[in-house]
């Protein structure tokens, strides 16, 4: 982990990176883990600012987001990411399945003229959130739907063609 590396969360339905977020989060667990969630939210969003533009409008959004990256780097509960719209994650560490199925998605999303969030995660503590055992796994609106495989474009077109039907 360097002091500068980037770590994106989401902000108002908008992935925002955060320079620094790592270090913050390692610091708030030391000396702040005893502390309620507000304390911990001022100390991150402080600690963020120090390498960051915050908005003063936007304060209470990062807030929250950013207790919700602590939290799910604590493993502790978490609500849920407020999601408008068709969310695609694909899981694994970023090997040239993992890059051709983000590919696939890609072309298929533009075939169907489809806008979506499309997120690949590296991070393992938020893979096995999911319960994945192989990988590339494909999760659409917190499902997962594929799991060690690249599904054919066939299937990537009729299962999003599903999850916007929702």
């Amino acid at each position: 982990m360097t002091e500068d590396a980037i770590k994106q969360i989401m902000i108002n339905n908008r992935l925002v990176g955060i320079v620094g977020l790592e270090k913050a989060i390692s610091e708030a667990v030391k000396f702040h883990a005893d502390k309620n969630d507000d304390e911990i939210s001022i100390f991150l969003i402080n600690a963020a600012a120090a390498k960051n533009y915050i908005p003063s409008s936007a304060r209470s959004e990062y807030g929250h987001a950013l207790l919700r990256a602590y939290k799910v780097a604590m493993n502790l509960p978490v609500d849920p990411e407020p999601s408008t719209g068709l969310t695609i994650l694909v899981l694994g560490m970023g090997c040239a399945r993992c890059d051709q199925l983000q590919s696939d998605i890609r072309d298929v999303l533009s075939e169907l003229q489809i806008a979506a969030d499309i997120r690949h995660v590296t991070d393992i503590k938020e893979m096995s959130r999911f319960g994945i055992m192989g990988t590339p796994a494909l999760v659409m609106n917190d499902k997962v739907v594929s799991v060690g495989v690249v599904p054919p474009k066939s299937q990537l077109r009729q299962w999003i063609t599903e999850a916007c039907s929702r």
